[in-house]
């Protein structure tokens, strides 16, 4: 990542005067805004065509009735099975003596459909395959080598629908998305169709036959049966071939199936039927034979093959898609749940562990100093000067007005409180401000805070103990949301318990803690200096600080039991700009600091564990954990609605699990987890979107300028809550 100079937060007021026409997007942005939209139309696009192509069937076996045939002309009803309905006259045909049409309904599949065919090959007996669109497109291989070996193929539409309870342009659609099918996987199209769900011409109804009508007008010419075998029942392969024999020398359409299950017994009845029909003196034969033709299909045109081709390509891409993202999910879901059980077993153990205090030693009373960088924070520095003021700890404060315009120097000032200064400095940005503060500080042990936090009492006495032991470094608070009134900082409030501070807890164990949040942390001045002290590399300057304090040797601790509440953003556009900020700024420190995975000692450690912990679950993890939401979806529309309700459920109670710990161990009441379902469904959204922008925004080498928050003020101290002495 390159490295910018530093901006200042605060713009230049525009001039006065004519108003400028806005210019148009940069390249830069236009990249962050578009190939976001075109993921997400390409994702939407699989998964439609995958889900579509994929919905699953009953199959012919659902609705097949013997009911007797009602409003049919009495010629059609007591006819043979093939029905031509094209002329104002419909006729039928019939299966002459000694004649059998073997047909074989819902294919291609990959694995039954073969094996039939090698069985009709090797006796060379022709077959008529009724196929569905769906099947086509997903194996178009598959069909490619029946039509090669001469087999004959009709339609028996896209998605397999009872087609009398469809509107006609749903049949159009059912009939025309097979014809594509048929051209891109072997360039033909076939006029033979088989409904699904029929059986007998004496089982048609009034409105089956209108839609024979129907079909017929649109050139279909129909193939009913005379014998089911019922193999879908599977009752054994000798039963089905019984089935199949015709009674006394008559001719017959056999009706089997290719697909929808297990066609073992099927393939075995073949076995047995056809040596037995030929030794009986049998012919076998086609639909288009009885008809008085040679074939019913025909070669499809140039546009139509490449129509075809297109259609074909997009459902294999989209079923390759669809695994691939299924297997993601698989790794997502397994990360997601194994980093809840690692934070609950570790957060217990945290908590349950005895610490040794402060390492033997006496406790630390010495005076603190404390930082505050201030640029126009004249809203927010009263609360927090006044709460610093009330610490039971000897503390300096200093406060660094950043260059400020709104008064915030002089606010401070005016308090007059005992033990406050006021350094003023030109804009030099956050890092610099802290710099001047670590420098002007009188004592070794420095607390850096925001000017919108402030302290409980014993904040800063207990965020000092660690430092007993002369290996610490630094120590990280405990950070809490102090403006939690509406839904958005309940929300942010639930993060925060739980997201960070369960990951703090984990982390301190660890010895791999990848921030110290600029909140709420204390310094040893010494391991400031061997850090560099504090860098304007980043946007996220308290993370780059807390990892080149890992590399310069120094341990840092997690305190959380010292509170500190922050001012959250308190709009989605002042939280998309925050969270924007850390996580490309947290970006920006991992690669500075990637080195480490190559070094010795404490940088070693951080680096081959800390920092591979960090890509998992605060990059790679959110990435993809979208797909549990969009997959969700998925299984709505196509897939099992209450299976995928009780899925998704099963996330969210895991992640209630651990909202519940997290807020068991923080002594903070269980009432807000009442907003963590709408959390997941609308604020997790918001947090993937930032964190995709965030990585296309380093994808593409633009430099995020810092942006400043606007602040409400709104911050309140609560009483401190019975917090369990860790």
């Amino acid at each position: 990542m390159r490295r910018r100079p530093d901006r200042s937060p605060d713009r230049p007021s525009r001039p006065s005067g004519p108003r400028r026409t806005r210019a148009p997007l940069a390249p830069r942005h236009r990249f962050r805004i578009v190939v976001p939209l075109v993921l997400l139309a390409f994702v939407a696009s699989v998964l439609l065509v995958e889900g579509y192509t994929t919905r699953g069937f009953a199959g012919d076996q659902e609705g097949r009735g013997g009911r007797p045939a009602t409003g049919v002309p009495r010629s059609i009803a007591d006819g043979g099975p093939v029905v031509d309905t094209a002329n104002d006259r419909p006729r039928t045909y019939r299966t002459p003596d000694k004649t059998v049409v073997l047909t074989f309904d819902d294919g291609p599949d990959p694995t039954w459909t073969p094996r039939i065919q090698a069985v009709l090959d090797r006796y060379g007996t022709p077959g008529t395959f009724f196929v569905t669109g769906q099947q086509t497109a997903r194996h178009p291989d598959v069909l490619r080598r029946v039509v090669r070996s001469g087999h004959e193929i009709g339609v028996h539409t896209f998605s397999h629908p009872d087609l009398t309870t469809r509107s006609a342009s749903d049949v159009d659609r059912e009939l025309s998305l097979t014809q594509l099918a048929l051209a891109g996987a072997a360039g033909i199209h076939t006029s033979l169709m088989r409904m699904p769900y029929s059986s007998t011409p004496s089982a048609l109804d009034a409105p089956e036959w209108s839609l024979a009508r129907s079909l017929g007008e649109k050139g279909y010419v129909l193939a009913f049966i005379d014998q089911d075998t019922n193999d879908w029942r599977r009752p054994g392969a000798r039963e089905i071939a019984d089935a199949a024999t015709p009674a006394a020398g008559r001719g017959a359409v056999v009706l089997l199936h290719d697909a929808g299950g297990d066609r073992s017994q099927t393939v075995g009845a073949l076995e047995t039927l056809i040596p037995r029909l030929q030794a009986q003196g049998y012919r076998f034969t086609t639909i288009a034979d009885l008809v008085g033709t040679d074939t019913l299909t025909s070669p499809v045109d140039t546009a139509d093959l490449w129509s075809g081709r297109v259609f074909v390509a997009a459902v294999t891409v989209s079923a390759t898609a669809v695994t691939a993202v299924s297997a993601l999910l698989l790794v997502v879901g397994s990360l997601v749940l194994a980093r809840c059980v690692l934070l609950i077993v570790l957060a217990r153990h945290h908590a349950r562990r005895r610490r040794p205090g402060p390492g033997g030693h006496r406790p630390v009373t010495r005076p603190v100093s404390v930082v505050i960088p201030a640029c126009n924070e004249r809203l927010c520095i009263p609360k927090t000067l006044r709460s610093l003021a009330a610490s039971d700890h000897p503390v300096e404060v200093i406060v660094v007005d950043d260059g400020s315009r709104d008064g915030t120097a002089d606010l401070a000032e005016s308090l007059a409180l005992e033990n406050v200064t006021v350094v003023r400095q030109p804009n030099g940005g956050k890092p610099a401000a802290l710099n001047t503060g670590v420098l002007r500080a009188s004592h070794d042990l420095v607390v850096m805070l925001d000017a919108d936090t402030v302290f409980a009492p014993s904040t800063i006495g207990r965020l000092v103990q660690p430092f007993a032991d002369p290996r610490v470094g630094a120590v990280a608070g405990n950070a809490k949301v102090g403006n939690r009134r509406r839904l958005l900082g309940r929300w942010q409030h639930i993060e925060y318990v739980m997201g960070f501070n369960l990951d703090r807890r984990m982390y301190d164990l660890l010895h791999c803690m990848p921030t110290i949040p600029g909140a709420v942390g204390a310094f040893r001045a010494e391991a400031l200096r061997d850090a560099g002290m504090v860098s304007a590399d980043t946007l996220a300057e308290d993370t780059d600080l807390t990892m080149a304090l890992h590399r310069a040797g120094w341990e840092i601790r997690y305190v959380p039991d010292a509170l500190a509440w922050t001012e959250a953003p308190s709009s989605l556009r002042e939280l998309w700009r925050q969270r924007y900020r850390w996580s490309y700024g947290t970006m920006q420190a991992a690669w500075k600091h990637r080195h480490a995975l190559l070094e010795r000692g404490p940088a070693g450690r951080f680096g081959r564990l800390g920092l591979p912990l960090l890509a998992v679950f605060q990059i790679f993890t959110p990435l993809l954990a979208p797909l549990i939401d969009i997959l969700a979806l998925y299984g709505l529309v196509f897939g099992n609605p209450l299976t995928t309700v009780l899925a998704w459920c099963g996330v969210l109670a895991v992640q209630a699990v651990c909202a519940a710990y997290a807020f068991h161990l923080d002594g903070e009441r269980l009432r807000p987890l009442w907003a963590l379902p709408l959390q997941q469904v609308v604020y997790r959204q918001v947090m993937y979107l930032v964190l995709t922008q965030a990585c296309l925004t380093a994808i593409n080498g633009y430099r995020l300028p810092w942006q400043r928050l606007k602040r409400s003020g709104d911050v309140v101290l609560p009483p401190q809550p019975s917090t369990r002495r860790t």
